[in-house]
């Protein structure tokens, strides 16, 4: 079985952090072969039923100032054996946006499609270690 829903404990550990730090979200996932019935995707393949989330999401991430930055299909593992289909990073200027969007009743609405979408799923926080170039 793999992983597709939020963590509680580690999503209050996420809201403990500076609520002002950006924060960019790594997306690893894995489709189905067809989406999970009862979700607003029924009959679709996974990758189409991500799509829908995906369009619902790019609606209502602004205003929590999710900003996608990248989005590609993987390759090979060169180290390990895990196998996804794509990764997405997603920046957010503040923590508190991010937390803020889970919590969210419009999100809320619109979390089963990406759960029905994906046979795993991994969604990691990270912070910036490097400092940013001068511009």
């Amino acid at each position: 079985m793999g992983h597709v829903h939020a963590n509680a404990e580690m999503l209050l550990s996420m809201d403990a952090g500076d609520p002002d730090e950006p924060v960019v979200m790594l997306n690893l996932l894995r489709y189905r072969e067809v989406a999970e019935t009862g979700h607003g995707v029924d009959g679709m393949s996974g990758r189409e039923a991500y799509e829908v989330y995906g369009r619902a999401f790019a609606t209502l991430s602004p205003r929590f100032g999710g900003e996608p930055i990248w989005m590609g299909r993987t390759q090979h593992s060169i180290i390990g054996d895990d196998v996804w289909d794509v990764c997405i990073l997603v920046r957010y200027p503040q923590r508190r946006g991010f937390v803020a969007m889970l919590n969210d009743p419009d999100y809320q609405a619109i979390a089963p499609m990406r759960a029905a979408a994906l046979l795993d799923s991994r969604l990691i926080e990270m912070s910036q270690l490097l400092p940013k170039e001068a511009a």
